[in-house]
């Protein structure tokens, strides 16, 4: 489906998917997730962004997989947009990385950790390309209105906002339901959920992080009823042989019915809505 990133990173654009493996692997799995998410996309006539992350920066410990680096990474990104002719997104972790990933990508990420990082959200703004503000597990929708404006401020074509959640005690996650509403108040952008990286158990003794999948499809259906605009996930054909994330990545054959389930929960509140509408104007309302 062609619609131009910019399009969905703005006030009433359609609802979309970033979608892909968590950490960059080598061409052939690449392709294979890059290909299915082409296929549902057309199907499902839904616009689909695929992620996948050249590096992961944020290791518990030095010997964390960390991915192909910044140079072989785009390279891969690139040979994923061309053989699918879907737009790529990638996250930055230092400023001086957002201008050589602008110019494989459609997007720039900004990682959860690094949210209030004005550098380096400035210098992927100043690309030109639209970028996704991932909100800190430790803050406030409303904290991420100065996220967004920083963005806008620098020349970003436009911004997203993506909630996952908030730190509960140590090691885990809580999604509130109205943060969604809250953040697109405070950004007005649009709000993402990501259901994947929800479900994470963080902090783990052997530096690795947990977490429980069986809560993500009824969290995506939850968010989809709550209003969200796009949805994040990280999927893979084989999660558990994965280097990054194995513990709370979609299977991928499991993605085409949970998106299913979303966009009908999203044709069901459409409907509903407009009854509604209709029957206050009948009444007068």
């Amino acid at each position: 489906m062609n619609v131009s990133v910019r399009g969905l990173f703005a006030a009433d654009a359609p609802f979309f998917l970033i979608a892909g493996p968590c950490l960059l692997e080598d061409d052939a799995l690449n392709l294979r997730v890059g290909e299915a998410l082409a296929a549902l996309s057309a199907d499902l006539a839904l616009p689909v962004i695929f992620k996948a992350s050249f590096d992961k920066a944020n290791r518990s410990r030095a010997d964390g997989a960390r991915g192909p680096g910044l140079d072989a990474g785009l390279e891969r990104l690139q040979a994923v947009s061309r053989a699918t002719g879907l737009p790529v997104l990638t996250d930055v972790h230092e400023p001086a990385q957002a201008a050589p990933a602008a110019e494989v990508c459609a997007a720039l990420q900004i990682p959860a950790f690094l949210c209030r990082q004005t550098d380096l959200i400035e210098a992927a703004a100043a690309t030109g390309r639209p970028v996704n503000l991932k909100k800190g597990q430790w803050m406030a929708p409303e904290e991420m209105a100065g996220a967004a404006d920083k963005a806008r401020a620098a020349g970003a074509a436009g911004v997203a906002v993506t909630e996952r959640g908030t730190f509960f005690g140590y090691g885990d996650l809580v999604v509130d339901m109205r943060a969604f509403g809250r953040l697109r108040d405070a950004t007005g952008a649009p709000v993402v959920f990501d259901g994947t990286h929800a479900v994470q158990r963080p902090g783990r003794a052997d530096g690795a992080s947990g977490g429980d999948p069986r809560h993500t499809p009824t969290l995506v259906r939850a968010a989809a009823a709550a209003g969200i605009d796009g949805l994040f996930l990280e999927v893979h054909p084989e999660p558990r042989r994965a280097p990054s994330d194995p513990a709370t990545m979609l299977p991928l054959d499991r993605l085409r019915p949970l998106l299913r389930d979303v966009l009908a929960v999203r044709e069901a509140l459409g409907g509903a809505r407009a009854h509604a509408a209709h029957a206050g104007e009948v009444a007068g309302v």
